[in-house]
């Protein structure tokens, strides 16, 4: 894992510019290196968050938000593999029973112990058909958990799933207050009128039946609301305020069982302009920015006040993606042509400036099931006009491809309005604000759209099935819209297997047949985006897009 620069004492001396701080300043360690606590941290992104609420929108500007104030039972290390958080032990029992010891020094935001009790109750949230999360899929493994005491859980899944780990370090796993998800059930069964209490109607849910499905239908349109307002985790930071489009506010966590994060206040705040978040860095406004234009990039590293990362690829991609149910798109001759038309090295120079490399199908090198020997449909533009032809659209068609605002795929979107011309395609380029756009593509209003996803849990099956299994269709994922049998057949065997061996064969064998088939044409892994002040000390960056800002410093600063 790569980590940004820690500012020594030899460093101040190179007279940056001043920036505004409260931090308190400590005496330099052994080592030369200032420990400083204190100060209000700003971070500036181009999207904001959809959604406080672990149940919410599947979206990586939300996840980002979220991970500070949400823990799981597991964290996902450098490697790939589950590490214990709130876990203090855990057993697979038998191939479809586990058992987690929890920690027992862990506190709410709100004052109220983490136990068994809050685990059970947060995964069963998610599951819940009333809260209608789109992350439910994360945990339909899952048949039941069993609360053996305070501090240990049984978790039975309804078939052997290797990965369950990996899972619960998902961000839908970000375990809330129970005292808070009561009262955001109670607050929903009385909107809807329903003489019951939370209690009764958990009752209801384990029963399941015709009752509790009318009970769930009927609190369905205001559950989350209670989350939503008032995010309640035992991560290092707890909420503080929420300005829609404008900023959410967190504050250091006192209480928090691991040494508490040294600033005071961080501020996700919401920079939509790319040159705009690049001024704030430059003038010290943010300490930090996530989502730089890769044209940017020499003015950053040659900024002596700014420190960049290189060569940290995130476990995520940039892809065009295309609804397979809509229209000439359905035909796979019209979507290799399209493939054909995509020159991935072009788009990598000219678009993403060398930031990322490209990719070949879905996985990345550092995930169970990569395969460096799998072949990708070249740029070819007269193979793209004989499969034209023979899918009887020599004559030409019109589509429509949608995108946020994001540069880098507004130039994608252009690009490829130009390059399809020469095949007789004539692309409608639409902007949409993100909200808006993940909701259209979602809803399948889109012929082409252009997104990221970032793989949560460094697992093959979270890289694959929600994309591309037909069960996740629309907002779950597979905004494709993809319905493949042998597809769905092969992820399945892929998450129930065991063996790590067997498992990347199964994987292998799905990437294949999704260059075959592309429903989505995967442009990029991309590099980190991220850049921050070099006052800024002590920053873990990651591998998942989420940086971890527990451990993180500001230096005083001198004019």
């Amino acid at each position: 894992m790569k980590y940004f620069k820690r500012l020594t004492i030899a460093a101040m001396a190179l007279g940056l510019a001043a920036c505004t701080s409260d931090a308190n300043v400590e005496v330099a360690d052994e080592d030369g290196e200032t420990n400083t606590s204190g100060g209000d941290f700003i971070a500036s992104y181009a999207s904001d968050t959809s959604s406080l609420d672990p149940a919410g929108q599947n979206d990586l500007p939300s996840d980002q938000r979220r991970d500070v104030l949400y823990e799981g039972l597991f964290d996902i290390d450098e490697n790939m593999e589950p590490e214990m958080t709130l876990a203090a032990d855990f057993e697979q029992v038998n191939d479809t029973t586990w058992e987690f010891k929890l920690r027992d020094d862990v506190k709410f935001h709100d004052g109220t112990d983490f136990n068994a009790e809050a685990f059970k109750a947060s995964i069963e949230r998610i599951v819940d058909p009333a809260v209608a999360s789109s992350r439910a899929n994360i945990f339909e493994m899952i048949e039941e958990i069993n609360v053996l005491d305070d501090y240990t859980v049984e978790v039975v899944t309804e078939y052997p799933f290797a990965a369950l780990p990996n899972y619960l370090a998902h961000d839908a796993g970000g375990i809330v207050s129970k005292a808070v998800i009561d009262e955001d059930y109670q607050n929903a069964i009385d909107n809807a009128g329903l003489d019951m209490t939370a209690d009764e109607y958990y009752g209801l849910r384990a029963e399941g039946g015709e009752e509790f499905d009318k009970a769930a239908n009927a609190i369905g349109s205001d559950t989350g609301a209670v989350i939503e307002q008032n995010p309640v985790g035992t991560g290092y930071m707890k909420f503080q305020s929420r300005t829609p489009g404008e900023s959410v506010v967190v504050e250091r966590f006192d209480d928090y069982w691991r040494e508490p994060a040294k600033i005071d206040t961080l501020t996700f705040k919401v920079v939509t302009e790319a040159t705009a978040r690049i001024a704030e860095l430059e003038t010290g406004q943010s300490h930090f920015i996530y989502g730089i234009e890769n044209s940017q990039w020499d003015r950053l590293v040659n900024n002596p006040e700014i420190v960049t990362e290189d060569g940290v690829y995130n476990i995520s991609n940039e892809y065009v993606g295309m609804n397979t149910e809509k229209g000439a798109l359905a035909d796979k001759k019209v979507r290799q042509a399209i493939a054909h038309m995509v020159d991935k090295e072009a788009i990598m120079e000219g678009v993403y400036y060398g930031q990322g490399r490209t990719m070949k199908g879905a996985l990345q090198e550092e995930v169970l099931g990569y395969d460096e020997d799998l072949e990708d449909l070249e740029h070819n533009p007269e193979r793209a006009k004989e499969l034209m032809k023979e899918a009887g659209y020599e004559d030409g068609l019109s589509l429509k491809i949608m995108t946020n605002d994001v540069p880098e795929r507004i130039d994608i979107a252009v690009l490829l309005q130009e390059e399809l011309k020469e095949i007789g395609i004539n692309l409608e380029v639409e902007q949409l604000e993100w909200g808006t756009y993940l909701e259209a593509i979602s809803n399948g209003e889109h012929d082409l759209f252009i997104l990221g996803w970032p793989n949560a849990v460094g697992d093959p099956d979270q890289g694959l099935w929600p994309l591309f299994h037909s069960s996740m269709k629309g907002p779950g994922g597979n905004r494709a819209f993809f319905d493949n049998e042998e597809v769905d057949k092969l992820l399945e065997e892929g998450r129930q297997e065991s063996d790590s061996d067997k498992r990347a064969e199964i994987y292998k064998q799905v990437d294949q047949i999704l260059v075959e088939e592309q429903p989505s044409i995967f442009i990029r892994q991309a590099a980190s985006a991220h850049a921050a002040r070099a006052e800024v000390g002590n920053l873990d960056t990651g591998h998942l897009a989420k940086p971890d800002f527990r451990t993180v410093t500001l230096e005083e600063q001198t004019e």
